[in-house]
């Protein structure tokens, strides 16, 4: 018995988290830390492993020094020759960074990626493009198509990460872009291609080569069905930069988001337009988001939202009908559910709109989505405007967030706002100086074409 507590001792058991490295001494069916079900399996850890660690003399010229007397020296930006990509990163690639690119099945990262080798390249840079999906001849004839045939850049069809590593040293390349990060397996390595363990493998050997030779990698990344990037959690702290590639497959508009960025602003939005000849940066996507119409329709009202450092004015549609069943519809587009199921709610309490016997539908133009609440204003009007059937002045726009008492609330960057709604020939700015809800229905009324029905009183 003695002999069995002896070992039991000299080994504990320790469950771990596959997808963030969370650990615990019991096990658990989801993860305490990111919460993912099934990622708890067990480690054993012996007591010489666990005791092995010894402290180390630091050496001289490494140990710490006061914050004071550190230079701090500026991040170099590598500008990419794409102006929307830089934007969101920063200003550009940083040497030495690593960028995890995400987003759904055949939204475009390659082809942006592809873009990015290309004009990279032909800046005079060696560019190693790894394919671990498609072939070198399948990359080349999107090449072809896109106009991105340049000498100096290198196209190479690995799954293999010890090869993908002779391959950069054989190119010595300034940039390196991987597609994807979950088709990449080591021999080191446990498990499929794609596995937790693979991906935190293939992942920290590419991470630990961009330090060490002040390289730029571009890693693509899969995403889950819920649009959350596939593998373990580790992988987007490992990484420098995250961004997002987001877009309707079935619209030519495409975003690019930064969800962490060591070296610049993670509010920032970049617009492309997938076109016949591959993808095109849109610099100024003021006009997108708007309709053009020639006639003034009832339920639409514009907003200027800010995305980063970026002003975009987006028009709201809502349309109000009769409901013929016991529980009237809410669909939305582009905004968020909850925050329009609010903006009913006041309505009805603070404007008198008897909305609980209508179906309402609110959806945004051009495929962007609204999640600020400063386009709360815009909502609440396009949907007395449906509701009374009276459209407001094409010249009108309006910010504000509502509160649940009615209020009109003032939001950041109002006199950026107000200047690209001028720019744009918007000279009606409907805001938070009205005070409150009903007052700024009052306002927008006031602006409808006097061929239309009498406003109604609220």
């Amino acid at each position: 018995m003695a002999q069995q507590r002896s070992k039991s001792s000299a080994a504990n058991a320790n469950f771990r988290c596959t997808e963030c490295g969370w650990t615990t001494l019991k096990w658990a069916g989801r993860c305490g830390e990111c919460h993912a079900w099934g990622s708890v399996v067990e480690s054993v850890v012996t007591g010489a492993t666990a005791s092995a660690l010894k402290v180390v003399k630091v050496a001289d010229g490494r140990g710490a020094r006061s914050i004071v007397d550190i230079e701090a020296d500026s991040v170099a930006h590598w500008p990419s020759g794409i102006g929307e990509f830089d934007r969101v990163l920063g200003g550009g690639i940083v040497p030495g960074a690593t960028i995890l690119l995400s987003g759904e099945p055949g939204v475009g990262k390659s082809t942006l990626l592809l873009e990015v080798a290309a004009r990279a390249a032909a800046g005079g840079a060696r560019v190693l493009y790894v394919t671990a999906e498609e072939s070198v001849n399948q990359v080349r004839l999107r090449a072809q198509r896109t106009n991105a045939l340049i000498p100096s850049l290198f196209l190479a069809a690995e799954t293999d990460l010890a090869t993908i590593l002779g391959q950069i040293d054989a190119v010595e390349p300034q940039l390196v872009i991987v597609d994807s990060v979950q088709t990449v397996s080591s021999s080191l390595s446990d498990g499929i291609a794609g596995g937790p363990s693979q991906v935190r493998e293939v992942a920290a050997t590419l991470i630990r080569v961009s330090k060490d030779r002040n390289l730029p990698i571009l890693l693509v990344g899969h995403v889950t069905k819920d649009g959350s990037i596939a593998g373990p959690r580790l992988l987007e702290h490992l990484v420098d930069v995250v961004l997002q590639f987001e877009g309707d497959r079935q619209t030519a508009l495409r975003f690019i988001r930064s969800h962490k960025n060591r070296f610049g602003p993670t509010d920032e939005v970049g617009c492309f337009e997938m076109t016949g000849d591959g993808i095109a940066e849109v610099a100024d996507p003021s006009g997108l988001f708007l309709s053009r119409g020639k006639t003034a329709m009832s339920g639409t009202c514009v907003t200027v939202a800010v995305e980063g450092r970026r002003a975009l004015p987006v028009e709201v549609q809502a349309l109000v009908v009769k409901s013929s069943a016991p529980q009237p519809r809410r669909v939305v587009n582009g905004v968020d559910s909850s925050r329009v199921a609010m903006l009913l709610a006041v309505l009805e309490r603070r404007a008198g709109l008897k909305l609980s016997e209508h179906d309402v539908y609110v959806s945004t133009v051009g495929g962007i989505s609204i999640t600020e609440p400063g386009a709360d204003l815009a909502i609440a009007l396009a949907i007395a405007s449906s509701y009374s059937d009276r459209p407001f002045a094409a010249t009108l726009a309006a910010t504000g967030e509502i509160s649940l008492a009615g209020e009109t609330r003032a939001v950041a960057n109002t006199k950026q706002r107000a200047a690209e709604a001028r720019r744009l020939g918007f000279s009606t700015m409907i805001d938070a100086d009205a005070g409150h809800l009903r007052e700024a229905m009052r306002a927008a009324f006031a602006t409808a074409p006097a061929d239309r029905v009498n406003a109604p009183e609220f």
